[in-house]
């Protein structure tokens, strides 16, 4: 008797083993499953920003994660994939090791790249493990492909061949969700937003309130306004009576369509490769000879043609004083880095190099990027107050607003630059600022200089002029630290509008 109970247990142990083992999640979980044949095809050549999970099912952090990443996957559906790779499958462990995958569970964020068919973006994700902290990290990496567009702009939008949806809305910055729907009828549908205060826009199409979705089918038709929820579902369908939306991935056919429609060009693209093969041998001798004028001068060539504005070095607390830590200043970045270069800090002083250089050069106005070493006197008291541990740290301080934030991530150019632009559209999650970090000289100043009451009552009159500063960013300034849990909310359920 016991010998057969004994039994049955341990068949129904033996059972059950393999599909214990056999990975986390199962095939109803919104976790999208992927493995070495299919991560290029699902993840790589996709149009829609990925998080993917690497994980051992034997591991106990991996488990631990399981409940937040479904529930992030849920939240995400339609917006973003969330995947998962089991690198404890054999077949598996290649495509694991040529990811720099060394524990478990580590999470990567993958997005398409800003040239159709290129190379993905690859970033480390070192959020939060909870399902919010992942949703705002993933929503906030959704490649933008949604115009802006003014009382100026709007008959140039409307004059371009092809529909074109556009939300009236009253916020300022762009929802994952339009975001999401932008991707999938890139070059299928124009997608834009227009703000409330584009009063000429809002009277020309009657908008009454906000959000609402206006489709215009082009080709003389009259325009329609959307009647249903801000649910992606249900845009995607009322979009789609003008255009289908994008497959996903796209179908490899569509290469071969392409050099089939190009074929009755043959004379002419054999004409022009006949050239091309005399055209660059006239040009390599030139940039050879440029290759041996600069091996003959090394120094001049950086001094004489400087493409790259380097970011300024703080060398006293009053560099960085000045910008950044009054109690009126606007947002800064902040690249605190060791004293002696790394590898680390060189990346991350270049990235915003590039970034500074290619805002100033656009004559656009951004934040202060300021390079502060740790040696450097009177600044230690910004890692210790923000309890930064890495040796090089990248964070966002705004005094005026009391608040800071921290990137998490690789130091490359593209991850920073979007990392940048999160800030500067007033998304993301933001923390207090601790206190000691912003200087307080001035409220004695305001103290000690009047001799009357009457006189010290003057300055509070004189700071309602202020508000016209908040207009040097304005996306930006939207978001305050005592909002946050609004801003959580929003990243949770994407719906918003």
């Amino acid at each position: 008797m016991h010998q057969h109970t004994i039994t049955s247990a341990l068949t129904v142990l033996l059972a059950t083993a393999p599909t214990a083992w056999a990975g986390m999640y199962t095939k109803k979980s919104p976790v999208l499953q992927v493995d070495a044949k299919s991560f290029d095809r699902l993840i790589n050549r996709s149009n829609y920003t990925s998080i993917v999970e690497f994980y051992a099912p034997w591991c106990g952090h991996c488990q631990n994660l399981k409940p937040a990443y479904e529930k992030a996957a849920t939240n995400l559906e339609g917006l973003a994939k969330v995947a998962a790779v089991d690198c404890d499958e054999s077949a598996n462990k290649q495509l694991c090791a040529s990811m720099g995958i060394k524990g478990f569970p580590t999470l990567k964020i993958v997005r398409p790249g800003k040239k159709a068919g290129g190379r993905p973006v690859v970033e480390d994700y070192n959020g939060g493990r909870t399902a919010g902290a992942i949703v705002e990290a993933v929503a906030a990496q959704i490649n933008n492909h949604v115009a802006r567009v003014t009382d100026k702009d709007l008959e140039g939008v409307l004059a371009k061949d092809g529909p074109k949806a556009l939300l009236f809305t009253d916020k300022g910055t762009t929802s994952a969700l339009l975001r999401s729907i932008a991707i999938d009828y890139l070059g299928v549908i124009h997608v834009a937003q227009i703000r409330n205060k584009e009063a000429a826009a809002v009277a020309r199409f009657g908008i009454e309130k906000f959000p609402t979705l206006v489709l215009v089918p082009g080709d003389g038709q009259e325009p329609v306004v959307y009647q249903g929820e801000m649910k992606k579902a249900d845009m995607v369908k009322f979009l789609s009576q003008v255009g289908e939306p994008n497959p996903d991935p796209a179908p490899v056919k569509a290469k071969g369509d392409k050099s089939k429609a190009e074929k009755p060009k043959t004379e002419k693209s054999k004409a022009e490769t006949a050239e091309k093969p005399k055209k660059q041998a006239e040009e390599k001798p030139e940039a050879a000879e440029d290759k041996t004028e600069t091996s003959d001068e090394p120094s001049p060539p950086p001094t004489a043609t400087p493409e790259i504005i380097a970011i300024p070095i703080a060398s006293s607390r009053q560099d960085v004083a000045e910008k950044c830590l009054q109690p009126k200043s606007h947002t800064c970045i902040l690249a605190l880095v060791p004293d002696s270069e790394t590898d680390d800090s060189k990346k991350v002083v270049e990235s915003l190099s590039r970034l500074n250089t290619k805002y100033i050069q656009a004559e656009r106005k951004l934040f202060p990027f300021i390079a502060v070493p740790d040696g450097v006197e009177g600044l230690s008291v910004i890692r210790n107050k923000l309890e930064t541990t890495n040796p090089v740290e990248l964070v966002a301080i705004n005094a005026r607003r009391n608040w800071w934030r921290k990137y998490e991530g690789e130091f490359g150019a593209a991850s920073v630059e979007a990392w940048v632009d999160v800030i500067r559209m007033g998304e993301g999650t933001k923390m207090k600022l601790p206190k000691g970090i912003v200087e307080v000289a001035e409220e004695p100043k305001k103290q000690e200089t009047p001799e009357t009451p009457e006189v010290t009552e003057e300055p509070e009159v004189s700071e309602k002029p202020e508000a016209p500063e908040v207009s040097e960013e304005p996306v930006e300034e939207k978001s305050e630290t005592e909002k946050e849990p609004e801003a959580k909310e929003a990243t949770e359920e994407h719906d918003e509008l």
